[in-house]
């Protein structure tokens, strides 16, 4: 799919990831949607862009819930146009063992609601987006393309029930997705990032991402650029769909 002039949403597209995607798409033409819970930062976002010569404007939405998500595809739509593209990259941690123990004693166990709240942002949110986008490629007629962001998380990660589980059902939506919507013209792909520079790693101790990163077989972190060049790759390639882009320095979990 060529970019220039497409309407391409990216839901957690504020900050980070979102933002290095928004910009990596918008150098290439396209008109971006910004969806986010925070509206300072998508306003701040928005103004980054617009510095770079490209066209964005912000939503806020919760992608947890059924009425926000529609009405903010509806804004979109009437004021940017139909989207062709989207990128599933809004995302949440919330970390805890199933069950931490003593000596015999189970002295706590992952919380319901932990459980919860992930799996309502990193899972249903994708499918509520995915299902918005969907109807709104297809009734406007044209070709489009769906972006999932999964991690090499999804094959289980030690203190990560919630997240590895919502992260490995987004790659079952992909796959589902690519065969049920390819009769529409729609082309469904995932990225699947290891370690990568953001907020949440700049925030760790020394120690601690030096361990990380000696893991990885490239001997670094990657950036959220390498993200985003791998999410621009399944836009542009119109014979990807189906598939899972694992961009990890060769990490495995």
């Amino acid at each position: 799919m060529k970019l220039d002039n497409t309407v391409i949403a990216i839901t957690g597209g504020a900050r980070g990831l979102g933002l290095a995607m928004a910009s990596q798409l918008g150098a290439q033409g396209a008109k971006l949607a910004l969806m986010d819970m925070d509206g300072n930062a998508l306003d701040s976002a928005v103004s980054t862009l617009h510095d770079e010569g490209v066209e964005a404007r912000g939503f806020v939405v919760n992608v947890a819930d059924e009425a926000s998500v529609k009405q903010a595809f509806g804004d979109i739509a009437l004021s940017l146009g139909p989207i062709q593209g989207l990128v599933n990259n809004a995302g949440i941690v919330r970390d805890g063992l199933l069950v931490k123990a003593r000596e015999g004693k189970v002295e706590k166990t992952l919380p319901v609601e932990q459980w919860q709240q992930v799996i309502d942002v990193n899972l249903t949110g994708v499918f509520l987006c995915g299902r918005e986008a969907s109807v709104q490629m297809i009734e406007a007629g044209h070709q489009g393309v769906i972006v999932n962001i999964s991690s090499i998380s999804r094959a289980g990660n030690m203190g990560q029930s919630n997240y590895a589980a919502a992260k490995a059902g987004v790659v079952a939506l992909t796959t589902t997705w690519a065969t049920e919507l390819a009769r529409y013209g729609i082309r469904v792909g995932a990225v699947a990032p290891g370690f990568i520079e953001t907020d949440m790693t700049a925030s760790m101790r020394q120690d601690m991402l030096d361990k990380l990163t000696a893991g990885v077989p490239l001997q670094r972190l990657g950036q959220p650029e390498d993200i985003a060049e791998s999410v621009a790759f399944i836009m542009t390639n119109d014979y990807f769909t189906g598939r899972v882009i694992e961009c990890d320095g060769g990490l495995r979990l």
